[in-house]
């Protein structure tokens, strides 16, 4: 059976076939892909009400793609008391924000309790608001600086009210190319098993791939089919736990030191939305997130194979350091527009995709 009988019967794909998906052109790709989204959603595209806050950027690690982490390419170092974050998270909170992505440098200044605390706070004083917080590169910082095992680190996030993790940290899985761009950073076995031990406890989280960089087609595919491996060990246990988004994450190239020459074509950012949404077939959402790839192509993602734009975000450090346009959010209404003149209808949804209104 050859790959286009493959796909038209769908069969799962292995890694193989993953590899030659990358050969067929754009338009071929996107007929499949496209067929998998709507057959899954239809002509809905989701976003979220979200306000992200970053409330640190001094890092003990040194990643070369890194533009957020106060260094010589930042010298703005600065970090955040917990009064300053529940101001911003009860302003929010007043406009209609649901959910709180709180993602933090690993700071070697903080302790423990100034990074778990504030989530306790958040929920205590706002039940109804969703935490998605500690990505598996900040819970494998925090184990190994403080002595806790992956399994006590997992169980202290539930105690003190995250209530679904972020995909950060997960770059590309490869170990040769982690070591050139992050080394000393959470490993791609780490970052995997920290991501099980939260589904094992019957919770969601996202997943993420940094493309564009210095990564090969044959590693993006590896990276697609260990998460796509996770995923069915972690939907088989029953539980409600699992990755419920796979976000590829465009790389940005101002501000660090990892000097990528060139910039990645639309086509290719395109293919690997598109290779996503056929490899992953146990994924729900494909999310185009916007702060990476320009909102205007965000959108036309949708017709290949993504889903989901993310979602207002409000205020964005991280991107927006290595040169993306997103530093101050949209306004719902904007989002709203844009979807439904994209052909679409607009769904806003919370963290867990339960839909809240269709527009």
């Amino acid at each position: 059976m050859n790959l286009i009988e493959k796909l038209e019967t769908k069969t799962r794909l292995d890694y193989e076939d993953g590899v030659k998906l990358w050969e067929l052109d754009l338009f071929t790709l996107g007929k499949f892909a496209d067929a998998i989204r709507r057959e899954k959603h239809h002509d809905k595209v989701f976003f979220n009400h979200n306000r992200h806050i970053n409330p640190t950027n001094i890092c003990a690690d040194s990643c070369k793609f890194c533009a957020f982490s106060a260094s010589r390419k930042n010298p703005n170092p600065y970090e955040m008391t917990h009064e300053e974050i529940l101001a911003i998270v009860e302003e929010c909170v007043a406009r209609g924000v649901k959910e709180f992505h709180i993602v933090s440098a690993h700071s070697p200044n903080k302790s423990l309790e100034w990074y778990f605390e504030i989530f306790r706070l958040i929920k205590s004083r706002f039940p109804e608001a969703h935490v998605k917080a500690m990505t598996a590169a900040e819970v494998n910082f925090l184990a190994k600086k403080f002595g806790f095992t992956f399994e006590a680190l997992v169980q202290k996030m539930l105690e003190y009210g995250v209530d679904s993790m972020p995909g950060g940290g997960a770059e590309i899985f490869d170990e040769a190319v982690r070591k050139r761009i992050c080394g000393g950073k959470v490993s791609s076995k780490e970052w995997l098993q920290i991501h099980s031990l939260w589904h094992e406890k019957g919770r969601q989280s996202n997943a993420t791939m940094l493309f564009g960089h210095v990564e090969t087609r044959e590693h993006r595919t590896d990276h697609m089919l260990r998460l796509r491996d996770v995923q069915d060990t972690s939907l088989a246990r029953g539980n409600g736990g699992g990755f419920n988004a796979f976000i590829p994450l465009v790389f940005q190239r101002q501000n660090n030191f990892l000097d990528v020459k060139g910039v990645l074509g639309s086509e290719e950012i395109l293919k690997t939305f598109a290779v996503a949404r056929i490899l992953l077939d146990n994924f729900s959402h494909i999310k185009s997130y916007w702060a990476t790839t320009t909102l205007n192509l965000a959108l036309v993602a949708q017709n290949f194979g993504a889903d989901d734009l993310d979602g207002t975000i409000e205020l964005e450090s991280i991107q927006s350091a290595g040169g993306a346009k997103s530093r101050n959010g949209l306004m719902m209404k904007e989002f709203v527009e844009l979807i439904q003149t994209s052909g679409f209808r607009a769904v806003e949804r919370d963290s867990l995709y339960n839909e809240i209104c269709v527009f």
